[in-house]
Formats: structure tokens, C-alpha cells, sequence
């Protein structure tokens, strides 16, 4: 009769602590249900009661366990990916059809960045600014943004029908976007990651 005690992995024989068994199934859900709501996870959040940005306890969780989860998310079909420049996870799907669809958000998050660099850059600012809690995008900003048919076209051209307020709920739900007031904006790490590389392209392009 064979031994099963010798093909037991020796990570979870008692004694030894697997990754497993130190996250809790509530970690792994909340994880998941924020990259089901096309998220990512970005190194801070911000607290609006606080009214500062604190740091994500699920990103601390991915970083420290980021072996697991890309293991984890790899058997479910996916790439758990890791940008260390903007420091934020997002999650990449392997089939063709979620492909399509990964693409497709993609290209309506970059119009949207690219309509608010534009702009900004344009009002002669420096486009670090968008980054920081107390500058961004203000009350007279989004009238000037809402008010320019050039945008409009850009935003409408991604599917934007409702303009500029349906692309700034766009971005918040993803958190490439954080909203500090009824009428002000601030991009996230990954919202300047992303605007840094359209830069770049249009810049060498």
C-alpha cells in the first residue's frame, strides 16, 4: 500500500505555514473583487474623510505576497502584473476576448488622460501638479474642459457620450483618478504612470 504521507508537500505538513494559510480568504476576495471592477490597485488611496492619502492595505498585501498571487491568479487565467514605476498592480487576462476588452479600456482611459494633459499642459502648468492632492484639476478647470468642443469630439470619440463627467467616473471607479471634492480631481501614481507614457510617445513620435 503506498506511503501518501511521502507526496504531501512539506510546506503543508504541520509546523510549516504556506501562503495560503497566511491570507485570509477575505484578503484574496477583497483583491479579486477590485480587479473584477477593472481597478488597480494603487500603492495609496485616498481618504476622504481624512482628506490625505493613506496607504492600500491590498497593496501592501500583493507586494508581500506577490510570488502567491501571481501563482494564484495564474491558474484562474490571468497575469497578475506589478508596474514599480507607478507603483500599482493591475490584471492582465489571457484570453483573446478579454484582450479585446482590456484593450478597449485602455484606449478610453488614455483619451481621457491625454484630453486633461493636454489641456493642462496647455494652461501652462506643469503636469506633476495633477499628481497632488491641493493642485489637480479644479471647478474652473472642468468648466473650461466641459466647455471646449475639441475635447468634447476626443471624449465622445471614446464613447464618452455624456462628456466630461462620465470620464471623470470612468477614471475614479479604476483609481486612476481620486476625487477630493465635488468638483476636484487629482490623478492617482498609475494615472501619472499612464500619462508619462503618452507623453513619451508623443514626444519621440
Amino acid at each position: 500500500m503506498p506511503d501518501f504521507s511521502d507526496a504531501l508537500d512539506a510546506s503543508h505538513t504541520p509546523g510549516n505555514t504556506s501562503d495560503f494559510d497566511r491570507i485570509l480568504p477575505t484578503q484574496s476576495a477583497a483583491v479579486y473583487r477590485e480587479f473584477q471592477a477593472g481597478r488597480v490597485i494603487v500603492r495609496e488611496v485616498w481618504d476622504g474623510n481624512g482628506a490625505e492619502l493613506r496607504p492600500n492595505p491590498l497593496y501592501n498585501l500583493l507586494y508581500n505576497h506577490l510570488s502567491h498571487f501571481r501563482t494564484l491568479y495564474e491558474h484562474l487565467g490571468s497575469e497578475l502584473v506589478f508596474n514599480e514605476t507607478g507603483a500599482f498592480f493591475f490584471l492582465k487576462e489571457s484570453s483573446d476576448e478579454d484582450n479585446e476588452e482590456h484593450d478597449e479600456n485602455a484606449f478610453r482611459v488614455q483619451v481621457v488622460l491625454l484630453v486633461i494633459g493636454r489641456y493642462f499642459a496647455r494652461s501652462g502648468r506643469d503636469l506633476d501638479y495633477l499628481a497632488r492632492p491641493e493642485a489637480g484639476l479644479n471647478e474652473q478647470d472642468l468648466a473650461v474642459l466641459g466647455g471646449d468642443e475639441e475635447y468634447q469630439e476626443m471624449l465622445r470619440a471614446a464613447r464618452f457620450e455624456k462628456g466630461l463627467s462620465e470620464a471623470l467616473d470612468y477614471l475614479e471607479k479604476r483609481h486612476v483618478v481620486f476625487r477630493t471634492g465635488p468638483d476636484r480631481y487629482f490623478l492617482s501614481s498609475a494615472g501619472m504612470y499612464f500619462l508619462s507614457v503618452l507623453v513619451q510617445e508623443y514626444e519621440q513620435g
